[in-house]
């Protein structure tokens, strides 16, 4: 059986407010959720970590195919009026949340959508929580609040105000981010320079 519950991706209520978003509390089931939990990529560092870097056991490569494949994204472009499947995708992957992260920011231009899948089985924390903001300086005034725990699904459209971020975390948070892509070279070339810039800045801030 799929691992990513496709029905409940389509009854996930379209946001608009602050920007268009969906989240989606039971994206995966429990079982799926222990299975993909015990495959985790072994990652030992606070950084995002592309997957065709990382060697995932069964369970976690079956879910990352299904979010590549064209059932995710034909289901999830319906909900967003995108033709996600024809768009290139990156995925990366995290375990771990440092200082440095959680700063407000939108995604860059290239990205035309942004999904979260979370794994954390509980999450005690009033931090580490990602917020939907109104503003791009003020992280206190958000529309929404999403925690991450284990099957939830955030997806949300790209724009010059889709503001968001979290508040300060050192610890395990795991989290995979798939993007969809737009297809024009420039912009391919313009995110991995932004992903770069982004990596070089944060092995600045560990050293120091």
């Amino acid at each position: 059986m799929p691992l990513i519950d496709l029905d409940a991706l389509r009854r996930a209520p379209l946001v608009r407010e602050p920007f268009d978003h969906l989240v989606v509390p039971d994206a995966l089931a429990t079982a799926a959720q222990h299975a993909v939990w015990d495959h985790y990529p072994d990652i030992d560092t606070p950084a995002n970590h592309r997957l065709e870097d990382l060697r995932p056991r069964p369970a976690f490569a079956e879910l990352m195919s299904e979010l590549q494949g064209r059932e995710f994204a034909r289901a999830l472009g319906a909900r967003f009026d995108l033709p996600l499947e024809t768009m290139p995708t990156t995925i990366t992957v995290r375990k771990y949340c440092e200082r440095t992260d959680g700063d407000i920011h939108t995604d860059h231009r290239s990205k035309i959508l942004t999904v979260l899948l979370y794994f954390n089985p509980e999450w005690p924390s009033p931090e580490g929580r990602l917020r939907l903001l109104r503003s791009p300086d003020d992280l206190a005034d958000y529309a929404a609040e999403v925690p991450p725990l284990a099957g939830t699904l955030l997806a949300f459209r790209r724009t010059d105000h889709s503001w968001h971020g979290h508040s300060r975390y050192v610890g395990e948070r795991r989290m995979v981010q798939l993007n969809y892509l737009d297809a024009r070279p420039l912009a391919v070339l313009q995110q991995r320079a932004a992903r770069f810039a982004t990596h070089f800045v944060k092995d600045v801030l560990r050293i120091r």
